[in-house]
């Protein structure tokens, strides 16, 4: 991998970060994702995998690989961020993603590259790389999630109820009385309901739920009820998560835990947030165990999300590692 050799060689532009391509891409099925590069065109190739199902990727995540030593594509996923048609469930499972990262490895001609992605962008760049480890370089993965129902259900009672119990009562009141005994379930029907009256107070119910247990410290621990009956403007994540969760995220139980000895060989990183309510580090000690090679570094003072205190920092430092390991 000569060109982490002779980092620091490339023209400086001014700004390193804006990007070298972008494009939209036709996968096929009626769908048009925009992919971008950043970097230095003769770079470590590396993909990076937004999280979700439904987010996209955002300007700030370029800036996790150093321009001097990677060619990094970012994408946003079938129906996210810019790509067409916007918030598509049609055609759109695990599958098809996994398949949209070959088209897109093609597109720029990269034999392998390294893959980098949390939460679900973790699930997603392990379904990868058990399907074609030979495209892999390495695994820089954060909040390792693993797609299951489990998981969700988990997060979203047992755990919400433990440590937020007057925000998991509002989480509730969302739901009729007789559709309380299985929440999470109940807030999926509602959201994939075509009724906004319906669908628009569940998906800001769960949005906003999760972003509370995806932060370390949230500034505001309880739903603003009035609020949820306000539904103009809708986040979309809560919609594709939905379509995903209520279908197992389109694997077979526990597929990803099970073929997990596909990544042998795979050098692998896992920064996991010690107080992660949404991924917790025992999923990670999960993966490792069944992942020869694999490391995890824990982050202290941390939870879910990349903006944790020490969490980019130690997802960069990831990336850079295993570029180095790579490279020898």
């Amino acid at each position: 991998m000569t060109p982490d050799a002779d980092a620091g060689t490339a023209v400086r532009r001014a700004d390193p970060f804006a990007p070298l391509t972008s494009d939209m891409l036709d996968v096929g099925d009626g769908h048009e994702l925009y992919v971008e590069s950043v970097g230095r065109a003769d770079g470590i190739p590396a993909v990076y995998l937004h999280g979700g199902p439904g987010s996209g990727c955002q300007p700030d995540h370029r800036r996790l690989f150093d321009p001097d030593r990677f060619c990094a594509v970012l994408f946003d996923q079938r129906g996210c961020g810019r790509s067409r048609p916007k918030g598509s469930r049609e055609h759109n499972t695990t599958a098809h993603l996994v398949a949209d990262m070959e088209k897109i490895r093609e597109k720029f001609g990269f034999d392998r590259w390294m893959v980098v992605g949390g939460s679900w962008g973790a699930t997603l760049a392990l379904a990868y790389a058990e399907a074609h480890p030979e495209r892999v370089l390495g695994l820089a993965l954060r909040a390792t999630f693993l797609g299951t129902r489990a998981e969700v259900v988990t997060a979203f009672t047992t755990r919400l109820s433990q440590f937020y119990p007057a925000l998991y009562g509002d989480f509730l009141s969302v739901l009729p009385p007789e559709e309380r005994d299985q929440p999470v379930d109940a807030c999926w029907r509602r959201i994939l309901d075509a009724d906004p009256a319906v669908h628009g107070p569940a998906a800001k119910a769960w949005h906003d739920t999760e972003r509370i247990l995806s932060e370390h410290k949230p500034a505001k621990t309880r739903l603003d009820l009035a609020s949820l009956n306000v539904w103009r403007t809708l986040p979309a994540t809560p919609f594709m998560e939905a379509h995903y969760f209520v279908n197992d995220s389109f694997m077979t139980e526990d597929q990803l835990l099970q073929n997990a000895g596909m990544l042998k060989g795979i050098p692998g990183i896992i920064v996991q947030g010690r107080y992660d309510l949404l991924c917790p580090p025992e999923t990670s000690h999960a993966l490792a165990g069944a992942w020869p090679g694999s490391e995890i570094r824990i982050v202290e003072e941390a939870g879910h999300s990349l903006y944790d205190g020490g969490v980019r920092d130690a997802v960069m430092k990831s990336i850079a590692d295993l570029a180095s390991k790579a490279a020898r």
